[in-house]
């Protein structure tokens, strides 16, 4: 085989094309929709047990990413190889789980064999096919038409347009469900927890905050200025100023100590209550992490304190170890 080597504008021109048929194949899908799909996305929302998604070759990966994507989405589901379950793992299957099968011809000899399976264990079977009139379609109860024009293979064989119109066609099952169940960000966080928006929706100020009673600082509004800087200086430069409840009533930094400091001589004798910002912002234990971290960095502020339900002080949160969560 020695084709000649493509020039850059040619791979160029091949990628659009390819861009252009699988899109178009996607959007084609939109005027075949009908009450088929409503009426699975129910199926979906109504079984009892697992849905098990199947599929084989490409169609295999295909299924497997819209399992991936239900589970994900608040939908239990789980992938299941049709020659491993021919071969045993059928029994995975429960009478109470619904069948996804994902084939672009509906007529795979691997899914063949496992249709009968099924249908003796009483399970439903919802087709993402291309063939809504072959084998896997009619015996579906619900089959929905992901047939394309033309692959982006130049040969009109290897799968492409097909894929990422059965591919679509999973995502559109998944996010319909998904909205039906309600569910929110924070459900899909719960899912996440390791992720990014995992972190930014579930943890909370109290999940970072200093609350050490020998590390959290704090003084009155009386208090000496040379007594406040000891704590300023190892209590991670910012100090609350409270009253005899601990509640806040200001806030020393070391910038304000500085700026006291530069107009008055005799700074150290002063009361806190002289220097301290008598509007702190604040944030409340239960808040999102992520806020804490907005707010400051709105705001150009290094740390907070962090109030309980009561309006006392019950921890400061810093920004460096906001950061240091990945809240971002």
């Amino acid at each position: 085989m020695n084709a000649p080597e493509p020039s850059a504008e040619a791979m160029l021109a091949t990628a659009a094309r390819v861009f252009r048929l699988e899109s178009e194949s996607i959007a084609a899908l939109t005027g075949r929709l009908s009450d088929n799909f409503p009426t699975a996305v129910q199926k979906l929302l109504d079984t009892r047990g697992r849905i098990v998604v199947t599929g084989v070759g490409k169609s295999g990966l295909v299924a497997r990413k819209i399992a991936s994507t239900l589970s994900s989405t608040g939908t239990p589901a789980l992938f299941l190889h049709p020659v491993e379950g021919v071969h045993g793992d059928v029994g995975v299957l429960l009478r109470d789980d619904l069948l996804v099968v994902v084939s672009h011809s509906g007529e795979s000899d691997e899914l063949s064999a496992l249709l009968p399976v099924v249908r003796r264990l009483g399970i439903e079977v919802i087709a993402i096919t291309g063939r809504v009139d072959s084998t896997l379609g009619k015996a579906a109860v619900i089959s929905l038409d992901v047939g394309v024009e033309e692959e982006a293979c130049p040969h009109d064989l290897t799968p492409t347009s097909s894929s990422s119109a059965a591919m679509a066609m999973g995502d559109a099952l998944a996010i319909a469900a998904l909205e039906a169940r309600g569910f929110d960000e924070e459900d899909f966080a719960r899912l996440h927890p390791a992720g990014a928006l995992g972190r930014r929706l579930l943890l909370r100020v109290a999940d970072v905050m200093v609350d050490d009673p020998e590390q959290l600082p704090g003084v009155e509004a009386s208090t000496p200025l040379s007594e406040a800087m000891g704590q300023v200086a190892h209590r991670r430069g910012t100090v609350p100023v409270l009253d005899e409840d601990r509640r806040v009533v200001g806030l020393i930094t070391a910038g304000d100590l500085t700026r006291f400091a530069a107009r008055h001589d005799d700074f150290l004798a002063r009361p806190a209550a002289e220097a301290m910002n008598r509007s702190p912002k604040c944030i409340a234990v239960d808040a999102r992490a992520a806020e804490a971290l907005e707010v400051m960095e709105r705001q150009g502020i290094m740390a907070m304190p962090v109030l309980g339900s009561d309006g006392v002080l019950c921890g400061i949160v810093h920004l460096h170890d906001l950061l240091k969560a990945r809240v971002r």
